[in-house]
This record gives structure tokens, sequence and C-alpha cells, in this order.
């Protein structure tokens, strides 16, 4: 199924959103899901479509042509996040950049929170959506919540793969130094959002999503206005029924393991041996680049680099250097 978004006008979209809430509250989830559809202006050349697929209905958005790479965002982000790269790449490749489950319009058939998402339930999502849509040894780019799928997927699907991209790659080689030397201050937020009150408190009004979700972006990032075209409808996409959740399930579903990594108890996970390259922001404040002297630890062909002007989002901070970079490292022989 593919569709169009047609733009709106922000006082016609706060009623919508108004009249969204107000279908969710009388218990109709696929209206309410229709109208924040509504709210999204698909980019020129851009296709929406979605699948069945590992038990869920799994949406999608691709655009280009040439050899298949399937892009995967993080949290607080959705297929967008990817606009500016794959507008620079889509000459070259075929980009197919998925909702992960519970974010965007991949829905969580679990309403309320959940510990069922994990990164291989997700990277099994991933494989069923490559193999429902004809997808072959597709490249893997990923970043935050999406390479620690990237990592599952590499040891369970192989066959589905050949190479790994990441902005930044989160593995169990950080142990403590989540906590460590005062760095808790940057990661409360994944102890909030395990909170049972975190989804409402965040999406009680569109101002208090906005200023949570516009939080964490601007101070992630280096680049600062980053996000701004587009800040309208990161907001549509988190006051969209269930998807504040859906996102913040990640955590409630990683709590243990997360804990496991900073107590140390994290169990031993066989290294990945398919080429890899990581492009990491020089000047992330929540994944530290001098967590990169433990990838070794996770993957046993590596090319580490950094980009000078890039905090956390590297992808939308700096396109042209992510997209040449990524483009340099998937043509390579």
């Amino acid at each position: 199924m593919s569709k169009d978004f047609g733009n709106v006008q922000t006082g016609r979209r706060e009623a919508l959103m108004g009249l969204t809430a107000a279908a969710a509250m009388a218990g109709f989830g696929s209206s309410a899901t229709a109208l924040a559809d509504t709210l999204q202006a698909l980019p020129s050349g851009f296709v929406s479509q979605t699948v069945h697929a590992n038990g869920i209905d799994i949406h999608y958005v691709s655009t280009g042509r040439g050899p298949s790479l399937v892009l995967l965002h993080g949290w607080p982000e959705f297929w967008l996040t990817w606009r500016p790269v794959a507008e620079r790449l889509r000459d070259r490749f075929t980009l197919i950049m998925p909702d992960l489950r519970g974010f965007g319009r991949t829905r969580n058939p679990i309403q309320g929170p959940t510990d069922i998402e994990s990164a291989d339930l997700l990277a099994d999502d991933l494989a069923a959506l490559e193999r429902a849509i004809g997808v072959e040894h597709a490249g893997i780019v990923s970043h935050d919540v999406g390479a620690y799928v990237a990592q599952s997927f590499a040891r369970r699907h192989p066959d589905l793969t050949t190479r790994l991209f990441f902005f930044n790659c989160p593995t169990p080689g950080v142990g403590n130094r989540w906590i460590a030397d005062g760095h808790v201050v940057e990661t409360w937020y994944q102890y909030f959002n395990t909170t049972p009150m975190a989804a409402a408190l965040a999406t009680s009004s569109r101002e208090a999503c906005q200023v949570y979700i516009g939080y964490i972006l601007k101070h992630w990032s280096h680049v600062k206005t980053a996000f701004d075209e587009d800040m309208e409808a990161w907001i549509d996409n988190f006051m969209s029924p269930g998807v504040m959740q859906g996102g913040f399930d990640w955590y409630i579903g990683g709590q243990a393991d997360r804990l496991k990594v900073i107590e140390g108890k994290a169990n031993a996970l066989p290294k990945i041996s398919m080429p890899t390259r990581v492009f990491w922001g020089a000047n992330d404040v929540v994944n530290l680049p001098e967590w990169t002297d433990r990838l070794g630890e996770t993957f046993e062909d590596i090319q580490i680099g950094f980009a000078a002007q890039a905090g956390h989002f590297v992808h939308r901070e700096q396109p042209d250097i992510a997209a040449d970079t990524i483009a340099a490292f998937f043509s390579a022989r």
C-alpha cells in the first residue's frame, strides 16, 4: 500500500491532532492513525508502503535505484530522520527506511507498556521485511537503537547482509561508562522512559511533546538546527496514538540487559566478522567518541572514523559527508 501525505497549516494541524487524541480516547485507533498520517508530507520521489511480516504490519519508505541499503533509525526518530542522506544517495542506491516496531507507523500490537521489544525481535522484523519485499544482501546503515538491531541482525541473519555501517555504535564494551564519571546526567532518559507515567507526561500536550523531544534532539546535536525544518513532523509523529509509548518500550525491554552491561555481567557474544565501518560524531554527548576504544571486542574487520563537526546525529548534522562516507564504504570492492 502506497500513501501520499498532503501539507497542512499549523492551525489545522493542531486541530486535527485534537481530533486524533479524541478518536484514540474513544477507541477508534485506526481512524486516529489515518488522521495522523495525513499530517506528514512525503518528500518528492519517496514511496510509503506497508507489508505484513513477522506478525506485524511494518511501514517503510523507499527511494532511489541501485544496490539496496537498509537504514535503521534510533530514538527519538522514525524513518524521516534519513531524508537528507537519502536525497544525496538515491541516484546510486535503493534506500529502504523502515519504522522499527513501535516507532512511526509500525505499530506495536501490544497496547500500553511492554517489555517484549529487544534487538533480537527487531532484527527478526527486519529479516522478515527484507524477505517479504524480495531484498537480498542489503547493506545496513544504522545508529543508536538501530545500531543494536544491526548487530543482532548480523549475528542472527548473516545471509541477508554483507557490510555494516554505523553512526555511533554502543556495544557491551561500554560497560559501566554509561554511568561513570557523572555520565548518568546524560543517560537519565533511559530510566525515565521506562516509568509508567512517562508517555502520558510527554504527550500530555503538543507543547509537552515538543519540549521533551525537542530538548533531546537539540542537546544531542552539535549542529543545533539539524532537525528544525522537520520538527513539526517529529511532533506529529510522537503525538500519534501509541508512538511515544512504542519508542519507550525499547527502553523497557532492554532495561535488564542494560543493567547487566553496566554491572559487567553481560553474556559474551560472538564477534561479527563482516566488514564494518563506524563514523562517530566527535561531539556526541551521550554516546561518547572515546567508547570506540572497545569496538574491536565486537567487530573483527572494522574501520573507525570521526565526523569533526557533528554530535549524535551525524546523518542529520552533516548529511553531505555522511552520504559520501556511506557511498565510499558500500562502493568499495
